[in-house]
């Protein structure tokens, strides 16, 4: 594949390379050259998307106020520990 370089030095990438890389608009491309040749390596953008319930699905819950998640919070915490404990390890 040969592109034209255009009057301001840029090049275009072939689709078929974008998708096989996965490279989407807004992603930041890190140029460096090595010998007499570019390389470009591509960096994600920072997603604008909520996490919240990402992991529902492994917990089996789905938390949704604030007092849901620090009672949550704490039994995962005294879990843990009695596990510890349970093991033979002091955790105080």
């Amino acid at each position: 594949m040969a592109y034209l370089v255009g009057p301001k030095g840029q090049i275009v990438i072939a689709k078929e390379i974008r998708d096989h890389l996965g490279i989407k608009p807004g992603w930041i491309a890190i140029q460096q050259l090595v010998g007499d040749r570019l390389e470009v390596h591509f960096l994600p953008a920072e997603h604008r998307q909520s996490l919240m319930g990402c992991l529902a699905k492994y917990t089996g819950q789905y938390i949704s106020s604030s007092d849901q998640w620090e009672k949550a919070r704490q039994a995962a915490w005294d879990q843990a520990a009695s596990e510890k404990d349970n093991a033979g390890e002091n955790v105080r």
